[in-house]
């Protein structure tokens, strides 16, 4: 039986994934943590500890005494927050990941999912279509740190045999947590203002293109990957996923579509010099060929999903 452990279950990801883990392997066999208090429905369905990531022999012991054979590791300072605390940043995302590799070595939590991201690619990056394997000068202290970190997760691989994987998320939407900090936010907080205000201030401008990807279609693909036979993946840095591609006025174009008087305007900040760092769209094919990586959302059927449960939420 599978013992699972989820460090960072109360963020974006964290809160959906581990619901999703729990109905596949049991409630009992999927353990939450974080440094703050979980969701009422994590707390509800199944074991939750405080538990810091940072704290390699606290992290253990857990480990140890729960038989832990997964980890899935999605503690991170996110880009744009990054950006204002550089160094802590760096430490905080690379002690978790090499902490979590650690364990790979130490005990039988030999199988490691760890997030990386399309911040990985920079400005000389191929913007459109990027390639799997293709130029990565990230220039972001996110983006360094994923880049870094995916090296050392095919280090650790090649070297100790543990069992690690990742996908480069592009921007990750969901109904049921709010923005956290991240450059693609603003494809999260439009909705919510939608419904709220009816209008929305967007802090990139109006024709910029990023990948996105719909909550529902990134939990699937994490458990898709982590469920393949091992021989089956040529990667073990992380894979390309490429999700849909649009523009904040785009959003809104769809957004119009179910609320005519919705407004937005435009006042670029700093994340939008780390967008135009970030790939317009991504070229995934390796992914869909290795292990089957297909999506189900596009702009508008998310729309109208996000608007029905964000309505409902408030």
């Amino acid at each position: 039986m599978e013992k699972i452990l989820v460090i960072g279950c109360s963020g974006q990801i964290g809160s959906e994934l581990t619901l999703a883990l729990r109905k596949l392997y049991g409630n009992d066999n999927v353990f939450a943590t974080d440094i703050k208090q979980a969701p009422a429905d994590i707390l509800e369905s199944g074991p939750f500890h405080i538990l810091d990531v940072l704290d390699y022999n606290n992290l253990l012991h857990f480990v140890v005494r729960y038989n832990i054979t997964q980890v899935y590791n999605l503690a991170a300072v996110l880009s744009g927050n990054a950006e204002k605390i550089p160094q802590q940043a760096w430490e905080i995302n690379m002690k978790a990941l090499m902490n979590t590799l650690e364990l790979g070595r130490d005990s039988d939590a030999k199988k490691l999912f760890w997030p990386s991201s399309i911040a990985v690619f920079g400005p000389t990056t191929p913007r459109h279509n990027t390639p799997q394997m293709t130029v990565m000068e990230p220039n972001t202290v996110y983006g360094i740190s994923k880049l870094a970190g995916e090296r050392w997760g095919e280090y650790y691989h090649k070297r100790y045999g543990v069992d690690f994987r990742s996908l480069r998320y592009p921007g990750l939407i969901s109904h049921k947590t709010e923005a956290g900090g991240g450059t693609t936010d603003y494809a999260v907080e439009i909705y919510f203002e939608a419904i709220k205000n009816k209008s929305y201030e967007c802090f990139l401008s109006e024709d910029t293109a990023l990948p996105m990807m719909f909550m529902d279609d990134a939990i699937h693909a994490t458990i898709k990957l982590m469920q393949t036979d091992g021989e089956k993946l040529s990667l073990r840095s992380s894979y390309n996923v490429g999700g849909m591609s649009f523009t904040p006025k785009e959003v809104a174009a769809s957004i119009k579509k179910h609320i005519p008087d919705f407004e937005i305007s435009y006042n670029p900040d700093f994340r939008q010099a780390i967008a135009d760092s970030w790939p317009a769209s991504i070229d995934d094919s390796v992914a869909r060929k290795d292990w089957g990586l297909n999506d189900t959302f596009n702009l508008d059927s998310m729309t109208e999903v996000m608007l029905r449960e964000i309505k409902k939420k408030l």
